[in-house]
């Protein structure tokens, strides 16, 4: 049982960093039309800013600041500088355009840090871990982790469903051209929805920065996962890319846990561990395409 909860709290931890990294996506392309390959990129950016402003003032919190300024400040550059040339262009010009943009913002940060992992040391009273319950000891920095994502859910939350920006973007969602033709700003909208979903990847890679090696092309490992909740969740829906990013979290994390195991009792170690990890990698990929036959929109599309 003790495993068990532990496992379910490493799938939380890994749900409310797929739902940081997708919430902003979603809104993006929901809105914008736009398919932004470039943002795992912005998440590496949160990580390397964090991890540097922290190793070299030697407070950690201030590592804080610096990921969410410079992956929002980042952001609004490569819209302002990039995606207003690609709101009209058809997708394919869309993904070769952010694709080179990953490739430019890994030779750039090759550049300034070089090409050695970082490691983000965490204050002891984080490191240490705590008793939750009798034989369940876990990280207190983990436990903030899954904190700040419910957090930043309720905070979307309330911004979509009860602001006048929120109900622009849902509107923008639905229908930019009327939106457009109401005499609303929208290439104003459009730089503050990039600028909010660049500063949710920021805070992303910087709250996993501890957990994994900040290195160059962090941002693409966790990009694939990262469209896979948003297409689960439903375009341009924050509500699908929480429930998707928690279920996918969750399930990935278990089956990567259990499912060796549970093969071991139907075939030699060796097999059974090669055969769980096949199956494992390709969970949350099955899971998707069980949701499209259903829903092919997703669970909850944006209306329109």
């Amino acid at each position: 049982m003790t495993l068990i909860l532990e496992q379910l709290l490493n799938g939380l931890l890994y749900g409310v960093m797929l739902f940081l990294m997708a919430a902003g996506l979603t809104l993006i392309f929901g809105i914008m039309g736009v398919i932004n390959l470039a943002h795992g990129s912005l998440y590496m950016v949160g990580a390397f800013a964090g991890a540097w402003a922290a190793s070299a003032t030697g407070n950690f919190w201030l590592g804080l600041p610096a990921a969410l300024v410079a992956s929002t400040v980042v952001g609004i550059i490569v819209e302002l500088g990039v995606m207003r040339r690609l709101y009209e262009r058809d997708h394919l010009d869309q993904v070769l355009a952010t694709f080179a943009l990953i490739l430019i913002f890994n030779e750039l940060t090759v550049l300034l840090f070089g090409r050695q992992p970082i490691f983000l040391q965490l204050p002891d009273m984080l490191s240490q871990p705590i008793e939750l319950l009798p034989g369940l000891l876990y990280p207190p920095f983990r436990l903030l982790i899954i904190l700040v994502g419910l957090l930043v859910a309720l905070g979307l939350y309330l911004l979509i469903n009860r602001t006048r920006i929120g109900m622009l973007v849902r509107a923008g969602s639905t229908n930019r051209d009327m939106v457009r033709a109401l005499g609303v700003d929208i290439r104003l909208l459009y730089t503050l929805i990039f600028g909010l979903g660049s500063m949710l990847a920021g805070l992303a890679g910087f709250m996993m920065a501890p957990v994994v090696s900040v290195q160059v092309g962090m941002g693409e490992q966790i990009l694939l996962a990262t469209f896979v909740v948003v297409v689960i969740g439903g375009v341009g829906s924050v509500k699908g890319a929480f429930v998707a990013g928690i279920t996918l979290g969750v399930l990935d994390t278990g089956l990567r846990a259990f499912m060796p195991g549970l093969l071991r009792h139907l075939m030699a170690g060796p097999d059974a561990d090669a055969l769980g990890a096949g199956i494992s990698s390709m969970g949350i990929y099955l899971l998707m395409a069980i949701v499209l036959l259903v829903q092919p929109k997703g669970l909850f599309p944006a209306k329109g």
